[in-house]
């Protein structure tokens, strides 16, 4: 804007010299007339120019000012959000919780879209993951002297949670109508997630323990969701330890898959079950009515597991013993952590390229279909299985099964076995200030 200013002075100064310098005094008295009033209307027009330079200014200047506001606010957000990504609840957690979810329905969708922390985003609390008021948290009093309490990782999967945590729940429930079934979650970060999001209350470990000692249990039996006996386990069987000492009898039953078992040749009845289960279902939703019609096809099956660096990690190669020795030729195990690396994806992809076929269904090797099955299993983004395959070249097509193996009756009812063998067994767990 000033350069055009400055031309235009410059213009009107150069007009001005060259017509007083040419003709007679008359024309140069007309001349000088002609002249006054192209300065006249130069004035008139720079004032203009200047006008409009300055209202431009003033817009980005407002503009500036908006965008800063909107960034602020949702930078707000983002540290709510932060603040209550934690895997250790506080006595400030409910109102934190509070807060930000209050912090964000405050935004407009301009700014919701600029939210982004350290572990914040947008699909925080925007992503849609299904209708949480169908969820029971089973986190009532009145309990009784006998509980189930059914612990698990946990999922801000809504749905997910309602049909494979859930599942597990209600078939418990159902296989013992004399005893009370409540839910416990492992992951504050989930439960604040839930919380903060859906205004779902979900008890931790040490809130259900509490609760059972509360209500006067005396007989507490721990069903665990989980895989294996891995990480997650052992903080479990460690925390409840802790409790024991205030029932008459604690009994933690089985995970999923039993026992993990000495290298990767050693399988169980368990690992046996849940291969033929997964596989079936596996099948039956891809439309065949056999695996071998799936391998005449050229489909190929790979399931995703999670992956640990835990030693029970070698579980995920005793599944693919178990789906070679049943003669599953078109099923491949495969993990989102890539421990041992020849279930890392690139690995998997290999395998089933170096097998011949030209189709692949993926699906998760996991009781809940959560983020790792949403996101790192059949997601858009670049890095996720689905991606990579594609990416690949290798194959005509590639598909994906969203459905977490909680919600598979077959599967609930080895977790009804699990608990039903614990109930009949007399061993029980050791208080922790007992082994020390």
């Amino acid at each position: 804007m000033k350069k055009k200013v400055v031309t235009l002075l410059c213009t009107a100064v150069l007009t001005g010299s060259m017509i007083a310098g040419c003709g007679s005094a008359s024309s140069a008295a007309s001349s000088a007339s002609a002249a006054s009033s192209s300065a006249s209307s130069t004035s008139s027009e720079t004032a203009e120019v200047t006008e409009a330079a300055s209202s431009s200014e003033e817009v980005e200047t407002v503009s500036s000012s908006s965008v800063s506001a909107d960034q602020a606010a949702a930078d707000k957000v983002a540290a709510l959000i932060d603040k209550i990504y934690v895997q250790e609840r506080t006595d400030t957690t409910d109102e934190d919780c509070k807060a930000a979810k209050e912090a964000w329905d405050a935004l407009t969708d301009t700014q919701k879209a600029l939210v982004e922390g350290e572990f914040a985003d947008p699909d925080y609390f925007g992503r849609d993951t299904g209708d949480a008021s169908k969820d029971d948290p089973l986190n009532e009093d009145g309990i009784g002297e006998n509980e189930i309490l059914v612990c698990s990782f946990g999922t801000s999967y809504n749905d997910s949670r309602v049909q494979d945590i859930g599942g597990i729940e209600k078939a418990l429930q159902a296989a013992y109508p004399d005893w009370s079934v409540r839910r416990a979650f492992t992951a504050q970060i989930i439960i604040n997630h839930i919380q903060a999001r859906d205004n779902e209350v979900i008890d931790n470990m040490d809130q259900a323990l509490q609760r059972a000692v509360d209500n006067g249990v005396k007989n507490l039996l721990i069903q665990p969701t989980h895989l294996m006996h891995g990480a997650e386990y052992d903080e479990l069987t460690e925390t409840v330890s802790k409790y024991a000492d205030k029932f008459d009898s604690v009994k933690i039953a089985e995970p999923l898959l039993g026992e993990v078992g000495s290298d990767t040749s050693v399988v169980n009845e368990d690992k046996q079950n849940v291969a033929k289960i997964l596989t079936a279902t596996a099948v039956e939703k891809a439309g065949y009515d056999s695996l071998d019609a799936a391998a005449a096809d050229g489909t190929a099956f790979v399931f995703m597991g999670h992956g640990t660096s835990h030693e029970a990690n070698i579980t995920y190669d005793q599944m693919q013993t178990e789906m070679n020795d049943l003669g599953y030729k078109n099923v491949f195990i495969g993990t989102v952590e890539g421990k041992p690396a020849d279930t890392e994806c690139s690995a998997v992809i290999q395998k089933v390229h170096d097998a011949g076929y030209k189709k692949v269904i993926l699906r998760d090797l996991m009781v809940v279909a959560g983020d790792h099955a949403n996101n790192d299993m059949a997601g858009d983004d670049s890095d996720s299985w689905k991606s990579q395959f594609n990416a690949s070249g290798f194959f005509d097509s590639v598909d994906a099964q969203l459905e977490g193996m909680g919600r598979i009756p077959d599967i609930e009812q080895i977790y009804v076995s699990h608990t039903k063998a614990a109930m009949d067994s007399d061993a029980t767990v050791t208080s922790s200030s007992e082994a020390n």
